[in-house]
């Protein structure tokens, strides 16, 4: 007989809220995780009192009522809206493209005005039926004004490669909101938890057994005999020996700074940089996500870099080459009943938190 029923790798979202979940059910949960601390990218550490996002920002959002009331039966979160703003050359537009972006641009004050001009700038590249690329398909949606100055330099330096060179389903979809309104989301419920995310994180592993600082990989046959089946949540290339090759993915780089006796320092909690000579793409300040007051402020500057072997994996690369690279390791998976695979890495897909939270609540865990 095994020692635990379940064997998590990773205490991220996706293994944490599997391991609560079966928990609940009575089974015996042990998981691991490579870092020093559990929450995975949703890591908060409090710096001067304040709760900073160790690995960039996250802001829940939500439509489905279950899962907010999931989250805030652990710790109740707050009523933080994301708002961001951009910055092009020293001037400030709001996101996302709504009225007040428009009147930034423009000076105009209505929404026929504001549709005008988007047609117009449009029109030049209507005839373009299948966008080859971010570029046309931008111009397309947008026109020339708010892809030169809110899409362009932001997504070169996100993706790493020219606007002409990254796929055109990026930015298939634009969303306009010919309406003063600069709530970034339209789910109904959005916040952050209440002193941070760790603590929810804490609260969702409370009861389970959980090593940290352990590599998975460093003695895979050892931690594979201690349970009965194995919850997977890293990449699924690494788990296969990258036996067809690896994944493509982009990694982050960021630069904390504490700053001593500033109370204020850009007045917002996100503010991206779509300037390309400008190497970061975004400024956060966190105090900003609890409405805090206190005398410092923490601010974290976010750099977009290309991936390697041992770098963090943050965003997969879900073009035409890595989607039949990816679908060559889900078949190996699918053969695999002693393990379950879940999450971003694991499963090569963009996953939002409350996705995440949805589909564990609703597995069926043996």
């Amino acid at each position: 007989m095994k020692q635990f029923d379940y064997l998590i790798v990773g205490a991220g979202l996706f293994g944490s809220m599997f391991a609560y979940k079966a928990t609940q059910k009575g089974k015996r949960c042990l998981v691991i995780d490579k870092n020093n601390h559990i929450g995975g990218g949703c890591y908060t550490e409090r710096v001067c009192g304040i709760n900073v996002h160790k690995y960039g920002p996250h802001i829940f959002h939500t439509s489905n009522k279950e899962v907010w009331d999931f989250v805030n039966s652990l710790v109740p979160f707050n009523g933080f809206v994301n708002s961001p703003v951009a910055c092009y050359k020293g001037k400030l537009y709001n996101l996302p493209f709504n009225m007040n972006t428009f009147h930034q641009l423009w000076g105009v004050e209505t929404a026929e005005e504001a549709q005008e001009i988007i047609n117009k700038q449009r029109a030049p590249f209507l005839h373009i039926e299948n966008p080859a690329n971010l570029e046309e398909q931008a111009l397309k949606l947008a026109g020339r004004d708010i892809y030169e100055t809110l899409i362009k330099g932001y997504s070169e330096k996100q993706w790493g490669m020219k606007a002409t060179e990254i796929p055109a389903f990026v930015i298939r979809r634009l969303p306009f909101r010919f309406e003063y309104n600069n709530n970034y989301f339209n789910d109904t419920y959005q916040g952050i938890p209440e002193g941070g995310y760790t603590q929810m994180f804490e609260k969702l592993l409370d009861g389970v057994e959980v090593r940290l600082s352990t590599n998975y990989f460093e003695d895979r046959k050892f931690f594979d005999n201690l349970a009965d089946r194995v919850v997977y949540t890293g990449q699924i290339d690494a788990f296969f020996d990258y036996c067809f090759g690896e994944l493509d993915f982009r990694s982050l780089r960021f630069e904390h700074e504490v700053l001593e006796g500033v109370k204020d320092f850009q007045g917002n909690a996100v503010v991206n940089y779509t300037e390309a000579d400008i190497p970061f793409t975004r400024c956060i300040e966190h105090k900003h996500f609890e409405f805090g007051q206190q005398p410092d402020t923490v601010i974290t500057r976010e750099y977009p870099q290309a991936w390697t072997k041992g770098a963090a994996p943050y965003y997969p690369i879900n073009n035409e080459r890595n989607n039949k690279l990816y679908s060559k390791y889900a078949e190996l998976a699918s053969k695999r009943r002693d393990v379950i695979f879940g999450g971003r890495l694991a499963e090569y897909k963009y996953y939002d938190m409350h996705q995440i939270i949805e589909k564990v609540l609703h597995m069926e865990i043996e």
